[in-house]
């Protein structure tokens, strides 16, 4: 593999001689360039009306930002169960299938390629938000995380751990949002896999603690993940699925005591069928990269498929990353949020605006919709 291409001479070079910003393919899906836009909660559904996307504010704000190759939406929980923030929206009605539609068609009109982000939440949650119903997790172990309702703040509860007959439920409802997502419009979608949610909770011995079929050994942890990846393979294709993987962040309050071992497993089996796309949180969710414990490149060599990096990629890293072979293509967030068109910046190495915290979850255009283009 070629050696990154250097800080410098990145600058120096014509962007449109850059890859980042050439046309590309991530399985079934061609994209107009290699930057992707990271999957972003945003806590803007219409929650009255049942979790339900597709304001005319949700639209202006994927519409702002379709000049990105490839847009993953933010998380949208495949069950009432499977919620874990305020004014998250679902995927599991069909109204919120007709409240998707409208988001889908503004970004294909303006030239860009949307997946849905399809994620259940698991323990990481408490009954104010998921109509009463208790949280669900592999094993009956709290998270030491709180959930912010709308009676406050509180202390997410011990969950209720899963029966075999449960497992093939959610499996099934992921099966079921994969369908909606396309009959909503997307190109595909991305099984959220990362960050401590349910996808995560089963993968990791922090966890899960079961001693039945879905652990102990890596290939029983890896076994929800694999099912549910096979569910929604055999209902859009493997060409139009990805999965967002974070082997070593301690987000949610999660581990793993090898996660070398397992994630190198779960690569490996990936790899044998086929689907699009790896997503890659490297190091901490929104903190350091450098963290130890697992081998990026060589996942990156073990999966035939596109390689998305993620977490704290600037232009520069962006630009090496992808014009050595490292990545196929790299996410932005934060980037995201506050330069709806950061795609013509980067190209330009123009200043980037700085996005305030204190409007990411906040209803209103405030924030959202109002961070100006060049």
């Amino acid at each position: 593999m070629n050696a990154p291409l250097p800080h410098a001479l990145a600058q120096t070079l014509d962007a449109d001689s850059l890859k980042l910003f050439q046309p590309g393919r991530i399985g079934d899906i061609e994209i107009a360039n290699r930057i992707v836009m990271a999957p972003l909660t945003r806590s803007r559904a219409d929650e009255a009306a049942g979790d339900i996307p597709g304001s005319a504010l949700n639209v202006e704000y994927y519409r702002q930002r379709s000049n990105a190759g490839l847009i993953i939406s933010e998380g949208t929980q495949v069950s009432p169960v499977g919620k874990g923030y305020m004014a998250t929206p679902g995927i599991y009605s069909e109204a919120q299938v007709e409240g998707w539609k409208p988001i889908t068609r503004a970004v294909h009109e303006a030239g860009s390629k949307i997946v849905a982000q399809i994620w259940h939440v698991g323990r990481v949650t408490h009954p104010d938000l998921t109509g009463g119903a208790q949280p669900v997790a592999p094993s009956a172990i709290a998270p030491k995380v709180v959930a912010y309702t709308r009676n406050g703040k509180v202390e997410a509860p011990v969950p209720h751990a899963l029966t075999i007959d449960e497992i093939a439920e959610v499996v099934a409802q992921f099966r079921r949002a994969a369908a909606n997502a396309i009959r909503a419009g997307f190109d595909g979608v991305e099984i959220h896999g990362a960050n401590g949610y349910l996808v995560d909770q089963f993968l990791r011995d922090g966890a899960n603690q079961r001693t039945d079929g879905y652990g102990g050994s890596i290939e029983n942890r890896c076994r929800f993940a694999l099912e549910v990846v096979d569910a929604v393979v055999a209902e859009i294709g493997a060409g139009r699925v990805g999965i967002r993987l974070s082997p070593v962040t301690p987000a949610n309050d999660l581990s793993d005591s090898h996660p070398q071992a397992l994630f190198g497993h779960l690569v490996e089996q990936l790899d044998q069928r086929g689907i699009a796309f790896l997503h890659f949180v490297e190091g901490a969710t929104g903190g350091p990269r450098d963290l130890p414990g697992f081998d990026y490149a060589g996942a990156r060599r073990a999966f035939k498929g596109a390689y998305i990096a993620n977490n704290g990629y600037d232009r520069e890293m962006a630009i090496a990353a992808v014009e050595s072979g490292r990545a196929d293509a790299v996410a932005f967030g934060r980037q995201y949020i506050a330069n709806p068109d950061l795609v013509q910046r980067l190209k330009q190495g123009a200043a980037l605006n700085q996005p305030n915290p204190q409007t990411f979850y906040t209803p209103g255009p405030v924030g959202y919709t109002d961070y100006p283009a060049l």
